[in-house]
């Protein structure tokens, strides 16, 4: 029996160990209680100590997401819409996370009914178009800011909100698109309407430009011909009255030109004074 005892002690003393000994890990942080008392919290990784009757109690330092249901919510313009936020969170303080909600289900949940709550209070200062265009991003914020606000009360910080999806409900979809796409079409009808009339005037001041050209160059032709011909019957003059003998000759040779063609027969008479020019002379 008295061999026994200094095992027994031995396998005690382990047994003690090795409930007081304890790891945090680099993802954790955690705090030590005692009957329910708060003893300390333990923000670092590492090797820790307890008493053999305190509780460890750890919770996940990481940034941890939370996806809210998908909620009906009503905007400014009277349009419903659904959204579904997405939060992202970290405990900041342990003890005051423990003592308010607990555990990581409880903290969601609560974080959920915050959010949803903050969201569709900003939605209702907003029209549809605005919140599924370009103001998304000022809504969200405005949220995040809110609800990191709110949570803190629970240890918990809010890194940022975002909303995944915003769409109309499904029963409304396909009037919303319907009239979506009669309105496109209308815009359209009014651009192709006022393209064709952009299209006629276009023509109408081409049209006119082309025959103001086509007058001007017939003038111009006119203008030239008349131009020529009168230097022409200068040119004439101007031979007839140096040497009327030569003119005349140039004359018939360009009378010939113009009268006789090739394989062409003609019969005159000897007399004829259109070939007095092709008679021999001695």
């Amino acid at each position: 029996m008295k061999k026994l005892i200094p095992w027994f002690i031995v396998v005690a003393a382990f047994i003690a160990a090795s409930t007081s000994v304890f790891i945090i890990d680099e993802t954790e942080v955690a705090i030590v209680t005692q009957f329910g008392q708060h003893k300390k919290s333990i923000m670092s990784p590492g090797l820790n100590y307890k008493l053999p009757w305190q509780d460890v109690t750890r919770m996940d330092r990481r940034v941890l997401s939370s996806n809210s249901p998908s909620a009906r919510m009503l905007t400014k313009d009277k349009k419903y819409l659904v959204a579904d936020p997405v939060t992202r969170w970290q405990i900041q303080d342990p003890l005051l996370f423990f003592k308010s909600v607990r555990n990581e289900a409880q903290a969601k949940h609560r974080i959920d009914d915050i959010v949803l709550s903050e969201l569709r209070r900003e939605l209702g200062t907003a029209n549809f178009g605005d919140i599924i265009g370009n103001e998304r991003e000022p809504i969200v914020a405005k949220v995040a800011t809110a609800a990191r606000t709110r949570v803190r009360e629970f240890g918990i910080d809010i890194i940022d909100v975002r909303i995944r999806r915003a769409d109309l409900p499904q029963e409304v979809q396909k009037s919303v698109f319907d009239r979506m796409k009669a309105e496109r079409e209308r815009v359209a009808k009014k651009y192709r309407s006022e393209g064709e009339e952009e299209a006629q005037k276009i023509r109408a001041d081409t049209d006119k430009e082309k025959r103001i050209l086509l007058a001007k160059a017939y003038e111009t032709e006119q203008k030239l011909k008349g131009e020529g011909d009168a230097e022409s019957i200068r040119i004439y003059a101007e031979a007839f009255g140096k040497d009327e003998e030569f003119y005349n000759f140039v004359r018939s040779l360009e009378a010939y030109e113009a009268s006789i063609k090739k394989d062409d027969t003609l019969v005159l008479s000897s007399k004829s004074e259109l070939f007095r020019y092709l008679k021999s002379r001695k």
